[in-house]
């Protein structure tokens, strides 16, 4: 369905119990962000929330998306995977036979339906134009400050329009966007984003770029930025696709070359010049969980704000998961998996991103396995399958009675014991190199690091070596016997053998170059751990036991290809061998690694500002007092904030 704008999703959003209304003064700096990461760790996303009283003329939307049933609202759909299905139809309908005329007439309406999802561009001025500001400022927005080290205060919901100087075709896409002044803010903008190659079109023709960002209006418009497209496939279109219905868009007020939607609350013009030194921006606590350093980024110079009488500020936070944006990803990873399994990979079943893994870091891939090789296919296909090429960690599984499995890939229990089962270490782990993230900071050069694919598929007689010996082990550790025997570990995680998964967790304080090699062939090397197939090395700071957050600071912190550690030990009266692989999730540095990159820290709040939310908690009125989930982060600080935070 199509939302008429943002305020009817606010309104459905309250009616539906899914909103928490405050009218206390909250700070927009800090203290908006600390409420709403209370909130959207509460369980189940928590509610959206609607600050009223934020000291300036806009009230300020949070968590709008946070949660299963919001992500739904949003979208308009009763279940994420309805528009996989709806997607998948029609591939079919369009890619099957036409044998006749009847065949061919079913097609019409299809055809008029993808008319009707096209944007249109209306004239006159549109509801976000209601109100033109006399002098376009920055500062009266609410714009938020969500973490005590970032930069400054980031809009960070913006849909930032661009176009292409010579093909005319529009980009619609979500890049931060830090303020520096009333008419200048950053436009954080990766070399992989079409807007980027936009930019790089008219710094050939030494040209400004126009461009246009717009908040709010129907909230399908912020994931339709977000959304992984091939770059010849309008936003909008899918957009039209999702509310069934299309975007109205009108020509913007000081750039007119460009486009927005006409309901949205704000709409923000100006442009980029390529004659513009770039600007120092950042850093910023992101999407995983760290703040990403700081960097060299375009200018972005506004020359009109405007709005709608009523309008509503949309922001987001980004941090430690959970947070909003995994619900943006998981509706992502939903709808999605039907165009690459009908265009790319056919043999994929289901897919799924977990949490920890923050998006890129961890995806995990069932597939409908007939072949040997079949694994290593699907790993080259999906590392060249768009934004999937960022991925850092996949998993595959493919049960023999694929694709109508016993248990759902989200069972992650259940998925690791059989994807142990069949994993020889030594031969089923694929390791590679290639694009990254930029915002990924364990690679030793910038947006390029190291892949790795466990594939934890039933393995074909032409796959397996007869000389690996599978050890069945008894699936019981005394963690004292590795604790005692090895001062530099702080804790150790042996659930997993009890669940019968021979993996352990390891929680190590480096001391000295080549450390970790070192103690994995040692523990390796130990009776009692005959059988173990993987080992996950992480930080000292971290508790091994507390599993979510150690696989989340694993994930973070692996550059998969250099920082494995195969231990394989060959039987000479057998000709067999057993393996077991190392990997090195702890923090990297210049004296221990050769780690030439700054390391960034985990992101935190400041006391001051959990101080102030914790004193007027009660007069926020959304219910029992939730303390600060950075508490749980303040002894994993280190250097400077460490001191700032005990201090």
């Amino acid at each position: 369905m199509a939302w008429k704008n943002q305020q009817e999703f606010i309104e459905a959003l309250d009616k539906a119990g899914e909103l928490l209304r405050i009218h206390t003064y909250v700070d927009p700096k800090l203290e908006i962000a600390e409420i709403t990461d209370r909130i959207s760790k509460s369980g189940n996303g928590g509610k959206a929330l609607l600050f009223e009283n934020t000291g300036y003329d806009f009230p300020v939307l949070m968590n709008a998306y946070g949660s299963e049933r919001r992500m739904c609202m949003a979208l308009g759909v009763q279940h994420l995977d309805d528009v996989a299905k709806e997607i998948e139809s029609l591939f079919h309908l369009l890619s099957s036979p036409k044998e006749s005329i009847l065949d061919k007439l079913k097609l019409l309406p299809k055809l008029g339906q993808f008319a009707s999802w096209m944007p249109k561009v209306k004239k006159g001025r549109g509801d976000c134009q209601q109100v033109v500001m006399e002098n376009p400022d920055m500062t009266k927005l609410p714009v938020i400050t969500c973490w005590p080290k970032d930069g400054g205060p980031f809009v960070t919901l913006p849909v930032i329009h661009t176009k292409d100087p010579n093909t005319n075709s529009r980009n619609v896409g979500m890049y931060r966007m830090q303020v520096f002044g009333p008419q200048l803010t950053g436009m954080h903008w990766h070399k992989h984003k079409v807007s980027a190659k936009h930019f790089a079109e008219y710094k050939k023709l030494n040209k400004r770029m126009p461009v246009a960002v717009a908040l709010g209006g129907d909230p399908v418009y912020a994931y339709s930025a977000t959304a992984p497209l091939p770059e010849n496939v309008d936003e909008y279109m899918l957009a039209g696709f999702l509310r069934k219905k299309k975007v109205e868009l009108v020509k913007c007020i000081s750039q007119p070359e460009v486009e927005v939607p006409a309901d949205a609350d704000f709409i923000i013009e100006g442009y980029v010049d390529p004659a513009d030194e770039l600007i120092w921006e950042g850093p910023f606590g992101d999407h995983t969980g760290y703040y990403s350093l700081p960097d060299w980024y375009p200018k972005f110079h506004i020359t009109a704000i405007t709005h709608k009488k009523n309008a509503v500020y949309p922001a987001t936070i980004v941090g430690i998961p959970p947070q909003e944006d995994a619900w943006l990803g998981k509706a992502t990873e939903r709808i999605f998996l039907a165009p690459i399994k009908m265009t790319m990979v056919p043999e994929i079943v289901d897919m799924e991103m977990p949490v920890e893994g923050v998006f890129h870091n961890l995806v995990i891939t069932r597939i409908k396995k007939d072949y040997a090789g079949q694994g290593q296919k699907v790993m080259n296909a999906m590392w060249g399958a768009g934004q999937m090429m960022f991925n850092k960690i996949l998993v595959l599984d493919a049960p023999e009675n694929a694709p109508g499995a016993p248990y759902p890939l989200s069972d992650y229990e259940k998925l690791a014991q059989e994807v142990f089962r069949n994993l020889n270490p030594a031969t089923d782990i694929y390791f590679s190199t290639g694009p990254m993230d930029v915002l990924d900071h364990s690679c030793s050069k910038l947006g390029f690091g190291g892949k790795m694919c466990v594939d934890g598929t039933h393995k074909m007689e032409e796959e397996r070596e007869d000389s690996y010996e599978s050890r069945v082990m008894s699936y019981e550790l005394e963690p004292a016997l590795v604790t005692e025997r090895f001062e530099e570990i702080s804790s150790i995680n042996t659930s997993l053998l009890q669940k019968q998964i021979p993996c352990l967790v390891v929680s190590v304080k480096k001391n000295r170059v080549g450390h970790i090699k070192e103690l994995h062939d040692q523990l390796c090397d130990m009776p009692a751990l005959a059988g173990v197939k993987m080992i996950l090395y992480v930080e000292h700071t971290v508790d091994a036991n507390d599993l979510p957050t150690a696989l989340w600071r694993f994930c973070n912190n692996l550059d998969p290809k250099r920082d494995q550690h195969l231990y394989k030990k060959t039987n000479t009266a057998t000709g067999t061998y057993t393996a077991c692989m190392g990997l090195d999730g702890t923090m990297k540095t210049k004296e221990y690694d050769n780690f030439q990159r700054d390391w960034p820290n985990i992101i935190a709040a400041d006391d001051a500002t959990i101080r102030a939310v914790d004193e007027k908690w009660q007069l926020l009125n959304i219910g029992a007092f939730i303390p600060s989930p950075s508490l749980k982060f303040k002894h994993q600080l280190y250097g400077e904030e460490a001191v700032a935070n005990r201090g």
